[in-house]
């Protein structure tokens, strides 16, 4: 029998659904591996086996009768730890929260259950799912299965590593500042951020907090395989109920399109973010992969904005909802050290907090501002079907856990801001945009690069469409040879 460990969540599927494999015997192979190679990477820190194998048998039970339960029927996967499975604890990596344990799943994981997955585990993330490198004191410290002595990304890092490392098969993150494109990047995989309030986030939020959506953040999948990206979009998108009274999805798709049908933006690096060569180098692979296959390639279209005023508006919105996941007493001592600022202190960290208590009428006004980014760049996407973009600096960097006002990022030998290169991720995240980031392939180092596709807005499935037929040209996962 062909080896499961790295087959994409689809081949997953057709393997049990031809018989070739049952689910419990995939799951018993995957956990193997788990206990095999976790703790070198501690990527699954919440186990759930026992449950999940009494999901697989009732799998393997009810194909025998016939009867399938969807799409991902028996298929092993596991969730990022900040979404609710029953029973488990959701902290977000804050031993505030230790002791939350739900009682409900989110709906996505529900959605996923009722289309057959079988969850076993849940991933690392960073403190509050708010950096680059996912660590906390609760879990420790996720590592690269690339390299242990560098980060996985953050927040999804977790998932993305469990995925490259053949730990599980399907994998769901939430992104609100690259948290699924760049662990995605990091770790050589597929990862799909949606356009914003396409899926619903009932499930995936602070102890208490039942919003349906949060600004600028979602939740979606990472896979070893473009097509995996479809299967859960397919699943998981659509209205809550309140909406469904009155919206149905509709989603477009490539409609038969191939790659030489296609006209495409190239933007690859900028000086407010600059990328490493190699990054860069591989957005113009991509580029020229696209042009090879007959595309038409500009590279130099650029929607009719400035970047500064995207990142500013991005930033300050970006702040302002992430300190509303902050408890009370943290968020009223930081608006008396704002209060204590010197009016003419116009530094970074100064710009931070006071976008962290953002009175209304200032959100409104980034508010604004956003409006009419999205509607340049819905002006923009009239001409071009994707643009291709860097979505970090560089590849994988060693663990720091500095203070973040300790930390750099060395690009090409020079020492950049560590939080600078969030201004790709925003580009896109702050007009709700929908981006895929594929896999490019391994660097010098053996560290794997990823490109950034965006579309417009509710483009999803186009996008991951053409991701697709990038991976069948090659742009495709490769096992990190430790793990292999």
């Amino acid at each position: 029998m062909i080896d499961p460990t790295f087959l994409s969540a689809n081949e997953l599927a057709g393997l049990i659904q031809a018989r070739e494999i049952s689910s419990v015997e995939l799951l018993k192979h995957y956990l193997k591996r788990v206990d095999e190679h976790n703790p070198d990477l501690n990527a699954i820190v919440v186990d759930i086996r026992d449950e999940a194998l009494i999901d697989a048998q009732k799998a393997d039970e009810a194909l025998a009768d016939g009867r399938s339960f969807g799409p991902l029927h028996g298929v092993p996967m596991t969730v990022k730890e900040s979404y609710n499975v029953t029973g488990t604890p959701t902290t977000w990596g804050n031993p505030a929260w230790k002791d939350n344990i739900a009682d409900t799943d989110a709906e996505a994981v529900t959605r996923l259950k009722r289309a057959g997955a079988v969850v076993f585990g849940k991933t690392n993330v960073p403190l509050m799912l708010a950096d680059f490198q996912s660590y906390n004191d609760i879990y420790g410290t996720c590592n690269n299965p690339f390299d242990r002595a560098r980060g996985p990304g953050g927040s999804s890092g977790g998932s993305a590593a469990a995925l490259a490392a053949g730990l599980t098969g399907l994998e769901i993150g939430s992104d609100i500042g690259g948290s699924i494109r760049n662990p995605a990047h990091y770790c050589g995989v597929f990862g799909h951020k949606p356009t914003w309030n396409l899926l619903w986030m009932k499930g995936h939020s602070p102890p208490g907090d039942i919003r349906s959506h949060s600004d600028i953040s979602v939740i979606g999948p990472l896979a070893r395989g473009a097509q995996d990206l479809a299967t859960c979009i397919r699943l998981l998108a659509g209205p809550d109920e309140i909406m469904a009274r009155g919206y149905r999805l509709d989603l477009p798709d490539l409609a038969g399109k191939t790659l030489a049908d296609l006209k495409v933006a190239v933007w690859s690096d900028d000086e407010l973010a600059p990328v490493s060569r190699e990054v860069r180098l591989r957005v113009e692979n991509v580029a020229t992969a696209f042009k090879d296959a007959g595309a038409q390639v500009d590279m130099d279209a650029r929607p009719d904005l400035t970047a500064q005023l995207s990142d500013d508006t991005y930033r300050n919105l970006l702040q302002a909802t992430m300190s509303s996941r902050m408890p009370d007493a943290d968020y009223e001592s930081l608006k008396k050290y704002v209060a204590k600022l010197d009016p003419d202190d116009t530094s970074t960290g100064a710009q931070v907090k006071r976008a962290q208590i953002a009175s209304f009428k200032e959100w409104k006004r980034n508010d604004e501002a956003r409006s009419h980014l999205r509607w340049k760049w819905h002006e923009f996407f009239k001409t071009y079907d994707v643009l291709i973009t860097p979505i970090m600096a560089t590849a994988a960097f060693p663990h720091d856990q500095r203070k973040f006002g300790d930390r750099t990022i060395s690009v090409d030998n020079a020492q950049r801001p560590y939080f600078e290169q969030v201004f790709w991720a925003g580009l896109t995240g702050v007009s709700y945009l929908p981006s895929t980031v594929i896999p490019t392939g391994l660097n010098e180092q053996g560290l794997p690069i990823g490109v950034q596709l965006v579309g417009p807005e509710f483009d999803d499935l186009k996008l991951i469409e053409i991701a697709a037929l990038l991976e069948r040209a090659g742009f495709s996962f490769t096992p990190p040879p430790a793990y292999s």
